[in-house]
């Protein structure tokens, strides 16, 4: 059985877990080391179990955390090569897993995939991470624009964390100036609401049991616009799985990866 965890997501720091065959991926690690093993704790989540770190890129609130983490747990980091190169004077003595467009890492139960994203970061990945039960989870936020990579590397999955940073009024209303804006707003920004609803729409398919909405701001959206919007989109396309809105603050409960067909088969029984 895979389990999905969110740790915490926003500007102020993003942490995904997830869970396999008694081993445990960590996705990104933008907390301290202790925030992170704290919020896991709450949840009921060992890391103890850890089985490596994979990054999507550099920016502190992603990867704060991860060193210390590493060399705690002795766990390994899976992340792009120029990501890894950003990183090297913190990640010393720690393994480094190339991930890219080419080739895939292999830890335990997880198999992961990446693909380039058009963030301003040194090398940004999405992720897709594979299980050995055949479910699937993908990673997406610091986005920009969703390219044809994106979203191959996104199809037919189980469950989806996508970026659902700002609702483009208030981003237009904000007291952000005019270049921050354009920054958000742009190839190597952040995907709004609706393009993040337009995606998922897209990429929706009747195998797809979980989305989690991610890295919301806190000052151009809300979690009640974001779920809003999307749900309304999902709702054009007969999603019917479970929407959720991950915290800045908390984690949420332990999600089931668990495609619809397969609840309707266990309920049919």
């Amino acid at each position: 059985m895979t389990t999905l965890y969110a740790l915490g997501s926003g500007s102020g720091g993003n942490a995904f877990a997830i869970e396999c065959d008694d081993a445990v991926l960590l996705v990104d690690a933008g907390f301290s080391a202790r925030e992170i093993e704290r919020r896991a704790a709450a949840v009921g989540l060992g890391l103890d179990r850890l089985a490596g770190i994979a990054l999507t890129h550099e920016h502190g609130d992603h990867a704060c955390g991860a060193a210390r983490l590493a060399r705690r747990f002795g766990a390994p980091v899976v992340t792009a090569s120029g990501t890894w190169a950003a990183l090297a004077a913190e990640l010393a003595s720690v393994t480094h897993l190339p991930v890219g467009s080419c080739g895939e890492a292999q830890l335990g139960p997880f198999t992961v995939r990446a693909c380039p994203t058009s963030h301003d970061a040194a090398d940004p990945i999405a992720l897709a991470i594979h299980m050995s039960d055949g479910e699937s989870v993908g990673v997406a936020y610091d986005l920009g624009r969703p390219t044809a990579a994106v979203r191959y590397l996104l199809k037919n999955l189980s469950a989806l964390v996508l970026e659902a940073n700002h609702d483009e009024v208030q981003l237009r209303t904000s007291e952000y100036p005019p270049v921050v804006q354009r920054r958000i707003a742009g190839s190597g920004g952040h995907l709004s609401n609706r393009a993040c609803a337009e995606l998922l729409a897209e990429l929706h398919h009747p195998g797809l049991g979980v989305i989690v909405l991610a890295h919301l701001s806190r000052r151009c959206n809300t979690a009640e616009m974001a779920h809003e919007t999307v749900a309304r989109a999902l709702k054009r396309v007969a999603f019917r799985g479970t929407l959720h809105v991950a915290t800045q603050d908390e984690p949420l409960p332990p999600l089931r990866v668990v495609r619809p067909w397969a609840v309707q088969l266990q309920l049919a029984l």
